[in-house]
């Protein structure tokens, strides 16, 4: 589980590093043209953001599998935070997996689960009233969490902080 850890540190650093820099460079050329190719490259930084982050969770639950030889990965971290007490970090890990399951399958129990505690989550999610994140924001894509580097990187933390807890178990 360590190398997956590590691994997914330096990939996560090099990815969003990788957008963001590609990102400034059409914000510059977006300063003089205003040509749709541009808004759908800012637009597809962020939905890579998505992909990148569902891809983790998957890549992740799979190490749970292989490390404890299982076939629900994620309910034997759970299993492990709550012998260990760890209930904070594991409401944490409870509320990343809806919200990715979200971002997999759109609208649904996960997506009821996460609205009936929007206010006190530390991302966002679109409530059903609203249809943008920022409104006037061509760079948004139709996704119901916001999938920006701040989401990214507390995924990576709390996965981390599982890791931590399931390794010494």
């Amino acid at each position: 589980m360590h190398d997956f850890i590590e691994l997914a540190d330096i990939c996560t650093t090099f990815t969003l590093q990788a957008l963001e820099e590609a990102e400034q460079k059409i914000i510059e050329e977006h300063q003089t043209s205003a040509r749709t190719s541009l808004v759908k490259g800012l637009q597809s930084f962020r939905l890579s953001k998505a992909f990148f982050i569902t891809g983790m969770f998957s890549v992740f639950e799979a190490q749970l599998q292989s490390s404890f030889n299982c076939k629900n990965g994620f309910e034997k971290a759970n299993e492990i935070l709550e012998k260990k007490q760890q209930n904070v970090i594991k409401e944490k890990f409870n509320d990343l997996c809806l919200a990715i399951n979200v971002l997999k399958h759109g609208r649904g129990d996960s997506y009821d689960k996460l609205v009936a505690k929007a206010k006190s989550l530390p991302f966002r999610i679109r409530l059903s009233d609203e249809y943008f994140f920022c409104e006037g924001d061509v760079t948004e894509v139709n996704t119901l969490v916001e999938v920006n580097d701040e989401f990214v990187k507390y995924c990576l933390d709390v996965i981390k902080e599982v890791s931590y807890y399931v390794e010494s178990s």
